[in-house]
């Protein structure tokens, strides 16, 4: 399942990405592209091939059976040092409008949790970033 086939942290980046992503099981290409840029922003597009880790992704995908200890698991190979970034990045590939639904709030929630974020601190994230994606679709402060 994913434990044999993502073995790197680069790989586990990708993969917690594409979760957050995929959460609904759809991929625009809007969301491919904004992936797309976040993994070449962190200078990852060279470590990983992502359509071949998108179907890697998919592969295993419906065998996950408790999504805390995928997350535990990711980012145990993430080894994160600076977990609210890494927290933002997830909360800018869920949104993609200025409500989060329910599903994506629980992913959020798990993923919080693994990363020691408190309650107080992970909504305040999860605000700026709806509000900055309501500014960049309304063009209004």
């Amino acid at each position: 399942m994913y434990n044999t086939t993502v073995t790197s942290q680069d790989q586990a980046v990708c993969h917690l990405f594409f979760h957050c992503c995929l959460e609904d099981n759809q991929f625009s290409e809007q969301e491919m592209n904004d992936l797309s840029g976040k993994l070449v922003a962190l200078g990852l597009r060279d470590k990983v091939h992502i359509k071949d880790e998108l179907v890697a992704y998919r592969s295993y995908k419906p065998q996950i059976t408790d999504e805390q200890a995928y997350i535990r698991w990711l980012l145990g190979l993430i080894k994160p040092v600076n977990e609210l970034a890494l927290y933002s990045y997830c909360v800018e590939l869920c949104i993609d409008d200025p409500v989060l639904d329910a599903k994506e709030e629980a992913l959020l929630v798990k993923i919080a949790a693994e990363l020691d974020i408190p309650i107080e601190g992970s909504l305040l994230i999860n605000r700026l970033i709806a509000q900055r994606r309501a500014v960049e679709l309304q063009k209004i402060f």
